[in-house]
């Protein structure tokens, strides 16, 4: 558990690294001319290629977050030259080409974008993480298989955080523990958009906020956002909200046990969602000392029950989204979620 001081020393970092990107512009669909530089291995050559850029803005909490803005894009098809290219809090754009295998996790810097080329790339076995860092995109990556204790993306400490278009998966075949979480955001982590992605084979989704004794940390931050994403075959945390606050909306979930679950205090809102084989697809009441909050409304529940023992007062989020009926939902997310569809 951090105390105050903790908390203090963490603010003083992210502060340093926004320092450091103060000159990014955030051009989010930019495509200037640029020169993009290919690394294998530690090495690179320039071409006059322009630079990569990410595709559409994030809504939600994670809103305005730009990642490495228009700086110079560098391609990496190897993890050594991937680890050199996503360290420090300079603006970076780094095209991961082709699939790359590791164990454990890869830091990711402040003010980066990382986006895989075309709809095959990404890393297996291991995963991303992001700590103490802002302004970070992930986009169009496909994450597989990240064996225990290494989650697929794990956000700590960290602000401006925009996961969109990616596929993660791993199996049910092994037993729970082998791989650890596809996505976790803990540590008091704040203003995240997770958004377009697939979440496929898995026993654990997705959890934010790891522990229920952390909140000295965690209470007032947390703020997250999950929309338009498809959960298939995933047990349970889809998400699993501890202390935070967070909107679930357009979302496409099958063959879960249980679905968006709200704990110590958490409130949530659950919008416009479509459950299908699911046993219960909102819950307040379970795993924890303390009840969360939800408030339900829109969704198409499929069958699923809902155990709900507190609604609590989330239901307008402080941002502008336009939340499209259930009715649609299964069409524009099996349409356009996952990697290879931006």
């Amino acid at each position: 558990m951090h105390g105050a001081r903790g908390t203090s020393a963490r603010a003083r970092r992210i502060g340093v690294a926004a320092v450091a990107g103060a000159a990014i512009v955030g051009a989010v669909a930019w495509s200037g001319n640029a020169a993009e530089t290919s690394g294998a291995g530690g090495s690179g050559v320039t071409t006059p290629k322009p630079a990569a850029a990410v595709a559409g803005q994030a809504v939600g909490f994670g809103a305005g977050t730009t990642g490495g803005g228009n700086a110079t894009a560098t391609t990496v098809k190897t993890l050594a030259a991937f680890k050199a290219a996503v360290g420090g809090n300079s603006a970076k754009v780094v095209r991961v080409d082709g699939l790359i295998s590791l164990s454990g996790q890869v830091d990711i810097g402040s003010h980066t974008t990382v986006l895989g080329v075309g709809s095959a790339s990404g890393f297996t076995g291991g995963g991303l993480r992001i700590k103490e860092a802002t302004n970070v995109v992930v986009q169009n990556l496909n994450i597989s298989k990240p064996v225990a204790p290494a989650d697929g993306i794990t956000v700590q400490e960290s602000t401006k955080v925009w996961i969109d278009h990616n596929s993660f998966s791993a199996d049910r075949e092994h037993d729970k523990d082998h791989y650890d979480g596809l996505l976790d955001i803990t540590h008091a982590s704040d203003d995240v958009t997770v958004s377009w992605n697939t979440f496929k084979d898995h026993f654990k989704g997705s959890l934010v906020g790891h522990s229920d004794n952390n909140g000295d940390e965690d209470t007032g931050h947390l703020k997250v956002t999950y929309h338009h994403n498809h959960f298939s075959n995933i047990y349970s945390r889809i998400p699993s909200l501890r202390f935070g606050t967070g909107h679930f909306y357009d979302n496409y979930v099958q063959g879960a046990d249980t679905g968006a679950h709200s704990r110590m205090g958490a409130r949530m809102l659950v919008e416009n969602n479509v459950f299908r084989d699911t046993k219960v697809a909102i819950t307040t009441s379970r795993s924890s000392d303390e009840d969360g909050y939800a408030v339900a409304r829109g969704n198409d529940l499929g069958g699923a029950a809902t155990e709900i023992s507190q609604a609590g007062d989330f239901t307008k989020p402080p941002y502008t989204y336009t939340a499209e009926p259930a009715s649609s939902v299964v069409g524009t997310v099996t349409n356009g979620a996952g990697a290879g569809k931006l």
